[in-house]
């Protein structure tokens, strides 16, 4: 299990609390410069952090605090990182199974063990038969593959993945996956994968961790995190489009700017007539072309055809909101929908999720990270 948790103050700020077990793909995301690639780099011992801690499998990697300083700090050489880099850092001059060596030159084994154990890996890469190829002589995603097997060769005990399928087209990007799925079930060993896409994130992560300013928001498994980010500034982040601000008081949701109101289910972690953000994901939505007790009139403001879908903006009457529904084609023909179109829209409150308006420094978004 790796564990860490940090604390720097500068020149990159960072506060991070995660854990990841073996076998686990643990995804950091955020927007550029909130310090998922610091908090790789720390991890791998390549920055150093103010204090804070640092397990893996059991060992002691680094531990420091503000009253003793540093009292552990393995050198990179020590911390058994595989670390994949974004732009691949193979070395031009050396063809791919030397590239995948690099790693084993300290080993114990004889010359000849550590090119089968290098041949070996590049065979699990599938690209055994360009062992002797250069770097240039390879595409995007075969230098993705050489710099894996180099990661993975010394059996290292975590896995660093530093947005590692930014850089290559999508039909490699999706071979890659299925790649990185298939090492992941014989590997067992923690993943951390730092990326901006959040598609990508939901796809292959088993958890997220939302950074901000080199503050983690909130770590969850990804339906959970769509569906109940901690506060609005999480549930921007990633991305949610149907989100809304309101009064909450005792199980009542007002809307601001709109009449309607909402019953929720009151947890007793707001105060009474706190404001609120509010989310509603797309499964809490129906759509009908006829008024029914529930329903708030809209009018269909814009809509963008994507193959099978369409991405509708319904407007609110009497109210500058806007929600956004994806509609499959069936659905498009069934509601006879096009721009002006009057429909009907039902929110269920059941899953209306209701968050704290938290400004970005507030020191409690700091506390109980899951």
């Amino acid at each position: 299990m790796l564990k860490v948790r940090l604390f720097q103050v500068s020149p990159n700020p960072l506060q991070l609390n995660i854990e990841c077990i073996p076998g686990e793909l643990h995804a950091l995301v955020g927007p550029s410069g909130s310090g998922k690639t610091t908090a790789l780099r720390t991890i791998a011992g390549l920055n150093n952090a103010d204090s804070g801690k640092i397990e893996c499998d059991g060992k002691l990697w680094f531990e420091a605090n503000e009253l003793t300083g540093v009292m552990q700090n393995l050198p990179p050489a020590q911390r058994s990182c595989g670390f994949l880099f974004q732009q691949y850092a193979l070395f031009p001059h050396l063809s791919a199974i030397e590239n995948v060596l690099i790693p084993l030159q300290n080993s114990s084994k004889k010359v000849a063990e550590r090119r089968v154990i290098a041949q070996d890996w590049l065979s699990r890469m599938g690209i055994a038969e360009l062992a002797h190829r250069f770097p240039n002589q390879l595409s995007g995603g075969q230098q993705q593959r050489v710099a894996l097997a180099r990661a993975l060769a010394r059996q290292p005990k975590i896995l660093l993945l530093d947005e590692p399928f930014s850089a290559v087209d999508a039909p490699t990007r999706q071979s890659l996956y299925k790649t990185l799925a298939d090492l992941r079930k014989d590997l067992s060993i923690p993943i951390l994968l730092v990326t901006h896409d959040l598609r990508e994130a939901d796809l292959l992560a088993d958890r997220i961790t939302v950074i901000d300013n080199g503050i983690s928001l909130q770590t969850a498994a990804p339906q959970v995190l769509f569906q109940r980010p901690r506060n609005s500034r999480v549930a921007e982040l990633v991305g949610i489009n149907n989100m809304f601000h309101g009064i909450f008081n005792a199980g009542n949701l007002s809307w601001e700017g709109c009449e309607k109101t909402f019953a929720v289910a009151d947890k007793g972690k707001i105060p009474p007539n706190a404001q609120v953000a509010w989310v509603i994901p797309q499964d809490g939505l129906s759509i009908h072309s006829t008024a029914t007790a529930k329903s708030i009139p809209a009018t269909v403001a814009a809509m963008s055809s994507l193959g099978q879908i369409a991405v509708v903006q319904l407007q609110i009457q009497n109210s500058t909101h806007k929600i956004e529904w994806v509609a499959s084609s069936s659905e498009v023909k069934r509601l006879s929908m096009e721009v002006g179109s009057k429909l009907h829209i039902e929110l269920d409150g059941n899953q209306i999720h209701i968050m704290p308006l938290r400004p970005i420094n507030d020191p409690r978004r700091f506390v109980d990270n899951h």
